[in-house]
């Protein structure tokens, strides 16, 4: 069901986390937006992700600079950039009200000074929501993924939420389940306070393949 009454302020979209729905749009022309609470519902888990060998040795060599929140706008403008998006100004203020208030991140891969890939989100106790993710440079998106996955676990989360499952995160080990388990997941990290993303620093290309091999098994 659209909704063009009210903006959605930090206060709407954290509420509307907690109660496992976000909101999307039709467009990026749409004025209005929906709610959304899938019956199926797409996680990525924080000891299961696919980390291939080729993937590995990508990462090792740390070709790009990673930083968290250095670039919030233009992580969000670089997932918006493309044929179809559901990110219309209303979802654009209303992130960027949110990324003020603490309770969104992004993750950001640089190339000298050129921002090529990243993946944004929300924090609310120990669940962190993805929200959207870009890449302009082979394997950007996975290396992004790869880094939050660590750090998540490393700062205290114990859901990570890609909210769909697409062939894409399934390669990289997301799987799906029915929208009551994952309502069940929500309530237990809501239930023990807030993880703090910024608590640590982000790990380096060594730590992220260690703690991946170290948790998950190696395709």
């Amino acid at each position: 069901m659209k909704d063009e009454s009210f903006r959605l302020s930090p206060e709407l979209l954290l509420n509307a986390y907690a109660q496992g729905i976000f909101p999307m749009a039709e467009d990026a022309t749409d004025s209005a937006v929906f709610w959304v609470d899938p019956k199926f519902r797409g996680l990525l888990p924080l000891d299961g992700f696919h980390l291939s060998r080729s993937l590995a040795k990508t990462i090792r060599r740390a070709r790009f600079r990673i930083s968290l929140d250095e670039d919030f706008e233009g992580v969000v403008n670089g997932c918006a950039d493309r044929s179809e998006t559901w990110i219309n100004p209303p979802i654009r203020e209303g992130y960027a009200a949110l990324f003020a208030a603490g309770h969104a991140h992004s993750l950001e891969l640089w190339e000298g000074a050129e921002l090529v890939g990243g993946v944004y989100g929300v924090t609310l106790g120990r669940a962190f929501f993805g929200e959207s993710m870009f890449s302009q440079r082979r394997d950007a998106s996975k290396i992004a993924l790869a880094t939050m996955v660590v750090h998540l676990a490393q700062t205290g989360f114990t859901l990570f939420d890609t909210q769909f499952l697409t062939g894409h995160l399934a390669s990289l080990g997301a799987i799906e389940i029915p929208r009551a388990q994952y309502h069940r997941m929500l309530e237990q990290a809501l239930a023990h306070g807030q993880a703090d993303i910024l608590s640590r620093p982000l790990p380096d290309a060594h730590s992220v393949v260690h703690r991946i091999t170290q948790t998950s098994k190696r395709e």
